[in-house]
């Protein structure tokens, strides 16, 4: 498998504590020999995690010289609140974003300015035209909050059609969701790269939790797998690492464009993963954005 022309990137959550930052640099250090595209960081419910997103953004960017995507939540944040973040960013020398709708935290009941996450792209672009690349969520299970997949996938339209030049997927664990959603993505005219986000297996009731807030299916043959290997975690990451390497064998075998991580603040996983796709024939040498087609 050849991944030369595959565009591959890691997210992180910001850590908590200086020690915990400290920690990410060292695991951010150890995916950069990948050449990663970027390294997204994610921004809290209400922007909870504001000030600690932008010291991560921060830190990342100054020991290692990686192109960085904050995430930016738009829920319950008004317009100036929003332009005042992305003017920091710009300073910054960020020229990428992870356009997000978000989640209220509990007791706020306002929703700011913005509804949806196609109003934030509309924003972004009109007060800084082409200057950011834009990130956007898609879900190829279809959104928790969605009616129905047709209005999941109308409204990744209209966050195309206001300016989002990529996607990035809610992690899965069939293959056929997804390519099931790219076809309905064509048929919408919705010619823009979506990158599948990919959930490395480390523990089964982390993943469990994770899977019932966000909508994501385990399908119930793995959970049953995974339930087998009891409280033994070396088995739980072994069979773990070699079913998601398949799937993203499957993934970039189909036409993927490129695989999105959500490392949890490991390295260990990743790295593992790569190697099964190295040890499938792949070369793990990595491209730019300017190096992907449009899938």
């Amino acid at each position: 498998m050849d991944l030369s022309n595959k565009r591959m990137s890691f997210e992180f959550y910001p850590p908590k504590s200086f020690e915990g930052l400290n920690q990410l640099i060292d695991i951010a250090h150890r995916l950069s020999a990948l050449s990663p595209a970027f390294f997204s960081v994610t921004f809290g419910a209400g922007g909870s995690t504001r000030q600690r997103t932008i010291e991560t953004v921060t830190a990342l960017k100054q020991k290692l010289g990686m192109p960085i995507a904050p995430h930016l939540a738009c829920v319950g944040f008004d317009r100036h609140e929003l332009m005042t973040l992305i003017e920091q960013y710009i300073a910054m020398g960020v020229n990428r974003l992870v356009a997000l709708r978000g989640d209220l935290p509990s007791g706020m009941v306002s929703s700011g300015d913005f509804e949806l996450a196609s109003d934030l792209v509309k924003f972004i672009r009109v007060v800084t035209g082409n200057y950011f690349h834009i990130e956007v969520a898609a879900y190829p299970e279809s959104h928790p909050q969605a009616a129905t997949m047709q209005t999941d996938i109308l409204n990744l339209k209209r966050k195309y059609e206001m300016g989002s030049n990529s996607a990035i997927t809610q992690y899965f664990f069939n293959q056929d969701a997804y390519f099931y959603f790219m076809d309905e993505c064509a048929k919408q005219q919705i010619n823009m790269p979506i990158y599948p986000g990919i959930m490395p297996i480390m523990q089964y009731e982390r993943l469990k939790r994770f899977s019932t807030v966000c909508g994501a299916e385990v399908p119930r043959w793995l959970a049953k797998r995974l339930e087998s290997y009891g409280d033994d975690a070396e088995a739980v990451r072994e069979f773990g690492l070699e079913f998601v390497g398949r799937l993203c064998e499957r993934l970039l075998a189909g036409g993927a464009p490129g695989l999105h991580f959500y490392t949890l603040n490991e390295s260990q996983a990743c790295l593992g993963i790569f190697e099964h796709l190295a040890g499938s024939g792949g070369v793990v040498q990595l491209v730019t954005e300017e190096a992907v087609e449009v899938a």
